[in-house]
């Protein structure tokens, strides 16, 4: 095993951090994702349907307007766009630092 120096070692760890944070944030965007896919869906429906429209709350379901519940769900789209978007820019700025981290690592241990 190859005996890397402190600095050397601190990088690593601060790439596996990274990794880590890296994976957390991808659970976050395809849980936002699923979301927002289900919203979509929901919203598709309701606007296809001239039928009562019910919202559940808690362990009921309770009549609302149809328009009311359209502008809320729209309203989530919205949130959720916004979430996976910055979810997105987040992902795009940790991946950058990875491969610049995993670079210098890479020269620091060819040059040990």
């Amino acid at each position: 095993m190859v005996n890397l120096d402190k600095k050397t070692q601190e990088k690593i760890q601060e790439l596996q951090m990274i990794e880590q944070t890296l994976q957390n944030l991808l659970y976050q965007l395809q849980a936002f994702q699923i979301e927002l896919n289900e919203t979509k869906s929901a919203l598709e429906e309701i606007k296809k349907t001239n039928k009562d429209v019910y919202r559940v709350v808690g362990n009921i379901m309770i009549s609302s307007k149809k328009e009311d519940i359209e502008k809320e769900l729209e309203e989530k789209n919205k949130v959720l766009d916004l979430r996976i978007k910055s979810l997105e820019k987040q992902d795009k700025i940790l991946r950058e630092k990875l491969d610049n981290l995993r670079k210098d690592l890479e020269k620091n241990i060819k040059s040990e």
